[in-house]
């Protein structure tokens, strides 16, 4: 399948995948968000979620090797990714088996969520910290279905850690912990029904590296970049990104 487009088009897949990865390296997150919601305004979003897969998971290896003692919070958090892991298979098996157009408009609703959430503070669900086990369940697998089935789950945890109050460093390792799970469950689900394979990997293994690279240059120049004037610059690109794939699903099915 992804064998039919033309060394143009790996071309521009390869600026999306450097692009992303330079983001999430000077912000610490966005790649799937980012990538994906890029490709989706010109291809389909299960395509756009095989060609990322591998440069997804070499972003967040990368981050967690460089993200300190993660295994403290692995430790205490690990209910958490359990439920990503579970709620990333369901959402994984819904995208490969269904139409996936109508899920356009669920990456659409997560960019929105994501681009409004500097204006929420703490204590958004009250009964997050007053019910932890059920909280855990509950976050986790609207997280994991929403990477599942759409490559994004950073809206759902941030307003959990949000909630919680984690400090940034716990932050940053717990949801590397949860990206990770999850894409480890869409990798088995894909590979399992066939949608992803041998073939696949070696055509978006480049990909993965050009990500790398991104993530590398966006680490090393975080200090030199006006990061509040960048993050909005990055919002207003999704913020149209939204926009996008709101009217084409709408334009689908009117």
């Amino acid at each position: 399948m992804l064998e039919t487009f033309t060394l143009f088009e790996f071309g521009i897949f390869a600026a999306i995948a450097l692009f992303a990865g330079f983001v999430h390296g000077a912000i610490g997150l966005g790649f799937p968000l980012l990538s994906t919601a890029i490709l989706s305004t010109f291809i389909d979003l299960r395509t756009a979620i095989l060609i990322t897969l591998l440069p997804t998971v070499t972003v967040n290896l990368i981050s967690i090797a460089r993200g300190g003692n993660w295994s403290l919070s692995l430790g205490r958090y690990w209910p958490l990714a359990l439920w990503c892991l579970i709620g990333s298979i369901i959402g994984a098996y819904v995208i490969v088996i269904n139409d996936p157009t109508p899920y356009k408009l669920l990456l659409a609703s997560l960019i929105f969520l994501y681009v409004i959430l500097e204006r929420v503070r703490h204590e958004i669900l009250g009964s997050v910290r007053k019910y932890p086990k059920s909280s855990n369940l509950g976050f986790g697998l609207i997280a994991g279905f929403s990477a599942g089935s759409t490559n994004t789950m950073v809206p759902i945890l941030i307003i959990y850690s949000l909630e919680v109050g984690w400090a940034k460093t716990v932050m940053v390792q717990v949801f590397n912990m949860c990206f990770f799970s999850g894409k480890a469950a869409q990798l088995a689900v894909f590979s399992a029904a066939g949608a992803f394979n041998s073939s696949i990997a070696l055509y978006t293994l480049p990909l993965a590296g050009i990500a790398a690279v991104g993530l590398f240059l966006g680490q090393i120049l975080h200090d030199r970049i006006n990061l509040i004037l960048f993050r909005k610059i990055i919002k207003m690109v999704l913020l149209l990104l939204g926009l996008i794939l709101s009217i084409q699903v709408l334009i689908e099915y009117l």
